[in-house]
């Protein structure tokens, strides 16, 4: 028997309803970040007494580098997950860029936006 060299369209789909819900959440958790670091939601020091600003000003600062941090994160995962959708359209999810043969379905549906098989990634 032949090996495989691509995902059916049916597999396919079921990677892009994996992909999609995590787009979606992804989008969410980094709209929640934005709003921490542009205080978007109002959630600061502004309105405690003077007496805790030198404190609060402090982790304020952290809190907001954290979720800018996190937003970048977030921000990369995003477009990973929307170069996976690219690739789902175009044929070429779930080939490895290194080696040309198959991911693993289950590499794939833990990290549904890999570009590269365990072997490859372990050459790296």
């Amino acid at each position: 028997m032949a090996e495989k060299t691509r995902y059916s369209d049916e597999e396919l789909q079921e990677f892009k309803a994996i992909i999609l819900e995590k787009l979606e959440k992804a989008k969410a958790d980094f709209e929640m970040y934005r709003n921490e670091v542009t205080h978007a939601n109002a959630n600061d020091t502004q309105n405690t007494s003077p007496t805790f600003h030198t404190l609060e000003d402090g982790q304020a600062f952290l809190s907001k580098e954290e979720a800018s941090r996190q937003a970048e994160r977030a921000q990369k995962f995003i477009a990973n997950l929307q170069a996976a959708l690219v690739r789902i359209e175009n044929g070429t999810y779930g080939i490895c860029r290194e080696t040309g043969k198959l991911i693993p379905k289950e590499r794939l549906m833990a990290v549904p936006h890999a570009t590269l098989s365990i072997e490859a990634k372990q050459k790296k």
